[in-house]
C-alpha cells in the first residue's frame, strides 16, 4: 500500500507539472524568455538574469533554445533547494507529501505558532498548494511548501508590526517621528529638483519652516499654507489639550507648523477670525556668546547636580538665581520680524532656540521644541547624557545635519535616538547606513512614522544611561543560524559567479554595537550556503536594530556591497525565515533574499 502510494503521489506531481508546461512547448522549444514567464507563471519569483545564466548551463546544444526536459531540470534547480526539501523531508513521512498534521508540527515545532497552528495549517495548505488533487485531500506538496517558504508569512519582519499596534494616545514628546531635513529636496542641498514622496502619513506631519522672508512675504505663506491645507492644517489649541502636548491619535490627519511664535496660545486662540494682515511682532532671540557655549559643553553632568535642592527635590532659591545669572550674561541679541498670520499658525511646535538644560527646566513651555545640530548635540551627548535624556523625556528636540553636508551626506542617527531625541533629521535622498537604519527603524508599527518610545525613556524615575549597562533593562540572547542566500542580487557584474559573504551588525546603545560575518562562498551568487550560527547578546533589545548586508568579497578594489536589510531587533519572527534585499537606494531586489533559523529568549 505505502508503495501504491508514494506511485499515486509521483504521478500527481508528475501530472500537474506537464498540465503546467506543456502548451508553452507545442510549438517546440523555447528561449530564455518564455522560459522567464514560465517560471513566473509558475509562481516561482526568479530573476531574469539568474535564469540566464542556469538557462546557458542547460541549453545542451547551445543554440538559444531548450526543450521541455531541459525546462524541467532549469525548473527543480531553482523551485527545489536542497535546504528546503531537507527542512520538508524531516516533517513528511513519505517524502512525498506532507499530511496536515506534520504541517502543525512544523509550525509549533519550527515557526513557534503553538497558540494558532492548528487553524492556521489548513489556511496555509489551501493558499500555497498548487496542486489540486493534493490541496483537496488537505496535504502539501513540497511545491506547495516552497511557495509557503518563499510567503510573506515567513519573512524576519514580524506581521504583527506592520500594523499600528502601539498606544498612540500618548504625548507627542513621548515618540520617536520619523523626520527629514529638507524633505522636498532629492538630490543636494543648494542646487536639484524637489519633489513631495517623502510626505506620507495619517498621523500627523510637522512641517518645519525655515523661515528667511520679510513679514509681507510671511503672510504670503501663511496664506498659502491655510489655502493648501485647509481644514488640515492646526491653527487652534484642541479643547482637550489646553496646557499639554497632545497625542498622534488626537492629531491624526493634522499638519502641524513649526517656525517661530509671538506670544501665548491663550492669545493665539483670542485672535482667531481677527484680520492679523500688517501685523507684525519682534521676536528677540537671546544667542549664547560663543565661549559661553564652549563652557557649557565643558561642565559635567556632575557640577550640573550640585545646585542644592529642596527635600522635594525641587530646586531651591539659591538654585535658581544661579540659573538666571548664568543665562543673563554675555548676551547677543536679534530681532527678527515675525508676521502674527503666520506666528499663529504656530500651536504645539513652537521653535524655541536651545539654551541649556537648565535653562530649559526652568523656562521652557511644553509647546516649544528645539533644534540641535549634530555637532553640538553630539558633544552633549557625552557630557551630558542624563540631562540630555531628561530633557528629551518632556521636550521634542530635533537633531539636524551639520552645515558642511551640503552634498546632503548623513550622520548615524542611532546615537541620537539612544537619548529618546524624537526628530532625528536625515537626508531622505541619500542611500547609505543612516538611511538603511531610519527605513529600519520605521518599518515597526505599521510605518507610520511614530513609534513608541521605551518606557525608560519616557518614565521621569528612569536614571537610564545608553553608554552604561543598568539593571533596569531585560536582555535578550539572540541565536541566528544563517543558512543560505537565493538568487543574490548581481550588481554590475556580468557574471552570477560572485564570492559573496553576509555582515550581520546589531545597532543601538554603544555596548551593544557588534558586528560578525559569515566566511566567504567562491562563486555563487545563485544559491550559496553557509549554514554558520552566530549569538548576540543585546542588553537593550528596545533601541537595537539588526543589520544584514550582502557583499561580493574583492581583494583589490574592496568589497562590492549587493544588497541589505534592517529591522528592529524587537520586530524578529523566530523559526525559519526569510530576509529580503534591499538595494542602496532602497528599492526592493525581490527575490533576492537570504534564509536564516532564528531562535532568543528574552
Amino acid at each position: 500500500m505505502a508503495f501504491l502510494a508514494n506511485f499515486l503521489n509521483i504521478f500527481v506531481l508528475h501530472t500537474w507539472f506537464l498540465s503546467k508546461i506543456q502548451d508553452e512547448f507545442k510549438g517546440g522549444k523555447i528561449n530564455v524568455e518564455k522560459t522567464h514567464k514560465l517560471l513566473e507563471k509558475l509562481d516561482i519569483q526568479c530573476n531574469y538574469f539568474h535564469v540566464k545564466h542556469i538557462f546557458k548551463d542547460n541549453d545542451r546544444l547551445k543554440q538559444g533554445k531548450i526543450t521541455i526536459e531541459e525546462f524541467r531540470a532549469i525548473y527543480r534547480i531553482i523551485a527545489h533547494r536542497e535546504e528546503i526539501v531537507e527542512i520538508f523531508n524531516t516533517y513528511s513521512e513519505n517524502r512525498r507529501i506532507l499530511f496536515e498534521s506534520n504541517l502543525i508540527e512544523f509550525l509549533i515545532q519550527e515557526q513557534y505558532t503553538i497558540e494558532k497552528a492548528q487553524s492556521i495549517a489548513s489556511e496555509i495548505i489551501q493558499k500555497y498548494e498548487p496542486i489540486d488533487e493534493v490541496r483537496k485531500a488537505h496535504q502539501m506538496s513540497l511545491e506547495g511548501f516552497t511557495r509557503y517558504i518563499h510567503s510573506p508569512e515567513c519573512l524576519l519582519f514580524k506581521e504583527e508590526c506592520t500594523k499600528v499596534y502601539q498606544d498612540m494616545t500618548y504625548p507627542l514628546s513621548d515618540y520617536f517621528i520619523s523626520s527629514s531635513h529638507n524633505t522636498y529636496l532629492v538630490s543636494g542641498q543648494l542646487v536639484g529638483p524637489s519633489d513631495l514622496w517623502g510626505y506620507t502619513s495619517e498621523y500627523p506631519v510637522v512641517l518645519s519652516l525655515e523661515n528667511h522672508c520679510s513679514p509681507p512675504q510671511q503672510e504670503v505663506m501663511a496664506d498659502i499654507l491655510q489655502t493648501t491645507f485647509g481644514e488640515s492644517l492646526l491653527s487652534d489649541i484642541l479643547d482637550d489639550f489646553p496646557d499639554s502636548l497632545p497625542s498622534p491619535e488626537a492629531l491624526k490627519f493634522k499638519i502641524l507648523v513649526k517656525n517661530k511664535k509671538i506670544g501665548s496660545l491663550k492669545e493665539t486662540h483670542e485672535r482667531i477670525g481677527s484680520d492679523k494682515h500688517g501685523k507684525v511682532e519682534v521676536w528677540e532671540e537671546e544667542e549664547l556668546e560663543a565661549e559661553e557655549e564652549e563652557e557649557e559643553l565643558k561642565t559635567t553632568e556632575e557640577d550640573s547636580s550640585t545646585f542644592p535642592r529642596d527635600s522635594q527635590g525641587k530646586e531651591t532659591e539659591s538654585r535658581k538665581a544661579l540659573g538666571v545669572a548664568l543665562f543673563s550674561k554675555k548676551k547677543k541679541t536679534r530681532k527678527l520680524k515675525i508676521a502674527l498670520a503666520l506666528s499663529d499658525l504656530v500651536i504645539y511646535t513652537k521653535a524655541e532656540k536651545f539654551r541649556s538644560f537648565q535653562y530649559s527646566r526652568q523656562y521652557q513651555q511644553f509647546n516649544e521644541n528645539n533644534s540641535i545640530g549634530e555637532t553640538r548635540a553630539r558633544k552633549l551627548s557625552k557630557l551630558k547624557v542624563q540631562e540630555f535624556v531628561f530633557h528629551t523625556r518632556k521636550f521634542i528636540t530635533r537633531i539636524y545635519p551639520k552645515a558642511t553636508r551640503a552634498d546632503s551626506s548623513n550622520f548615524n542617527p542611532q546615537e541620537f535616538w539612544n537619548i529618546g531625541c524624537q526628530m532625528v533629521a536625515l537626508n531622505f535622498q541619500t542611500p547609505g547606513l543612516p538611511m538603511d537604519l531610519q527605513n529600519g527603524k520605521f518599518l515597526d508599527n505599521g510605518g507610520s512614522g511614530y513609534i513608541l518610545k521605551p518606557h525608560f525613556l519616557r518614565d521621569t524615575v528612569s536614571k537610564f544611561n545608553p553608554n552604561t549597562s543598568t539593571n533596569d533593562n531585560d536582555p535578550i540572547a539572540i541565536t541566528i543560524r544563517l543558512i543560505s542566500g537565493f538568487q543574490l542580487p548581481l550588481s554590475g557584474s556580468s557574471s552570477n559567479k560572485l564570492d559573496t559573504l553576509v555582515i550581520l551588525e546589531v545597532f543601538g546603545v554603544p555596548n551593544d554595537h557588534t558586528k560578525q560575518q559569515t566566511r566567504v562562498i567562491k562563486k555563487n551568487a545563485f544559491s550559496p550556503r553557509w549554514n554558520e550560527t552566530f549569538t548576540f547578546i543585546i542588553q537593550v533589545p528596545e533601541l537595537a536594530l539588526l543589520r544584514f548586508v550582502v557583499e561580493n568579497s574583492g581583494l583589490i578594489a574592496g568589497n562590492e556591497f549587493l544588497g541589505q536589510y534592517t529591522l528592529p531587533v524587537l520586530c524578529m519572527n523566530k523559526g525559519y525565515r526569510r530576509v529580503p534585499l534591499f538595494s542602496r537606494a532602497g528599492e526592493s531586489l525581490e527575490p533576492a533574499s537570504l534564509f536564516l533559523y532564528v531562535w532568543y529568549v528574552k
